[in-house]
């Protein structure tokens, strides 16, 4: 009888966990927690429950694995020549992301639902907070702010801002990209002198330019500037428990 290879194994199990966590993004998004049912998550996933069981304890436990994944296996934007321009870069790349990843969409969406009592909920707004206001304080020390500001000030407000902006452009119906875009165009003058807010890119389309550059290329849904339709979100492997 053959024996399968542990490596084999591992990697089997790995694309079944990235197969369950990607389904839970679709169902989490589209209904929130309390609506969410793990046998569509099985049904999407094309995975049997006891796959998914394997993976992970609870359903609650696979909301915060989705909630976890804002801060997992973050991009990293290109380094620029202000710190303040990387400040934006960090939520442009996020929007950016949030037109492309339904993991991080539904991420979202988990953070700011308020069923399911004993997710953890802080962790991403503190997470956010600590590398904003950390990147502010190396601007500060470059002399790009303004004088008297103080860096935790503005990322709390960014990152809460956010938020709310997130949950409004859902709700209306707008395009979240433009709507941070225009967040950082109208705080970033009052943060940083004006030698260096003039040359801050906070245009919409930025988290692309971050990313890959200003030629570079990225899918992304119809629609977005520059972008192709992107292939099919996730892979669906089928062992019971890998």
């Amino acid at each position: 009888m053959r024996t399968e290879r542990p490596q084999v194994k591992q990697d089997r199990a790995v694309r079944t966990r990235h197969a369950i966590l990607q389904a839970a993004a679709v169902v989490f998004e589209e209904h929130g927690y309390d609506a969410a049912k793990l046998s569509d998550i099985v049904n999407i996933a094309k995975v049997t429950k006891g796959a998914l069981y394997f993976h992970f304890e609870s359903k609650e436990g696979l909301a915060q694995a989705v909630i976890d994944a804002q801060n997992e296996g973050q991009p990293q934007a290109l380094p620029q020549p202000y710190k303040a321009q990387e400040f934006v870069d960090i939520g442009m790349v996020f929007s950016h992301r949030m037109r492309h990843e339904v993991l991080i969409r539904a991420s979202a969406r988990l953070t700011l639902d308020q069923t399911g009592t004993h997710l953890d909920r802080a962790t991403p707004y503190e997470t956010w907070i600590e590398l904003c206001a950390g990147l502010l304080t190396e601007a500060r020390d470059r002399g790009e702010l303004l004088p008297g500001v103080e860096p935790v000030v503005p990322a709390r407000l960014i990152v809460g801002a956010y938020a709310g902006l997130n949950t409004m452009s859902h709700t209306l119906g707008l395009d979240l990209d433009a709507q941070v875009a225009e967040l950082y165009t109208h705080v970033m003058p009052n943060v940083v002198v004006p030698a260096v807010a003039i040359r801050l890119d906070t245009a919409p389309g930025r988290g692309s330019r971050a990313l890959h550059g200003p030629l570079g290329t990225h899918s992304c849904r119809t629609g977005c500037v520059n972008g192709v339709v992107p292939a099919g979100e996730f892979a669906d492997p089928q062992d019971p428990a890998a």
